[in-house]
Formats: C-alpha cells, sequence, structure tokens
C-alpha cells in the first residue's frame, strides 16, 4: 500500500473519530456548538440523535482503520473503497441537507483519499 494512502485513509478515520468524540461526548460543550453551529438549547433536545450519529461516524472510523490494518491487500483496498465511497454518500447528503461546507470538511478528503487508493494502491 502507497505511503500517501496510508496517510489519506488514516486522516479519514481520525476525522471520523473526532466527529464520533464532539457528536456522543462533547454536543453541548461550547466547542462542539460552535463547530456544528447550534444553539445550546437545541443541543441539549438532540443529545440522543446526535449520540447516535456519532456512533455510525465511529463506524466508518472503525471500517477505515481496520482495512489500513488487514494483511490482505486485496481485501484492504476493498474495504477502503467501500468506507470511503460510504463518507462521499455521507457528506455529498450532508451538504445538500445541513450544511454546505460538509462537502469540502468531510467530503474532500474522502475523495482524495478514495482517488489515491484507486490510482496508487
Amino acid at each position: 500500500m502507497h505511503c500517501l494512502t496510508i496517510i489519506l485513509v488514516g486522516l479519514v478515520a481520525f476525522e471520523h473519530l473526532y466527529i464520533l468524540i464532539l457528536e456522543m461526548f462533547m454536543w453541548t460543550k461550547p466547542r462542539t456548538l460552535k463547530t456544528f453551529g447550534i444553539a445550546p438549547e437545541l443541543a441539549e433536545k438532540t443529545k440522543s440523535l446526535a449520540a447516535n450519529q456519532g456512533l455510525y461516524n465511529g463506524f466508518l472510523a472503525a471500517g477505515l482503520l481496520f482495512s489500513l490494518l488487514h494483511t490482505d491487500y486485496i481485501f484492504s483496498q476493498q474495504l477502503q473503497i467501500f468506507f470511503l465511497s460510504c463518507v462521499i454518500i455521507a457528506a455529498l447528503f450532508g451538504t445538500f441537507t445541513v450544511k454546505k461546507t460538509i462537502i469540502f470538511i468531510q467530503g474532500l478528503p474522502a475523495v482524495l483519499a478514495l482517488l489515491s487508493v484507486l490510482t496508487l494502491g
């Protein structure tokens, strides 16, 4: 596996671990409120929904990290293609339904990682 691919896939994985932490454990904290542009009252009401979203981000991160650790090169690549595609689809959906900048924050790193997987291996 090419070094750039490992770095890009790892960055996407760690970005989703960070999102998991924000959504599951820090949803009502000032830093998270600012990051997501949420009013404290709404954050308190949506705490369990955010935790659920965080869990899904954790699954994406786990899949990507597993793909980096798996010893079978072909299967590792297949996992990366699948999980990066899931991230890109989630970013597109979030861009159209939540916030336009999601495509850059979440989608662009995943697209770059996917291109690296497909071209460099």
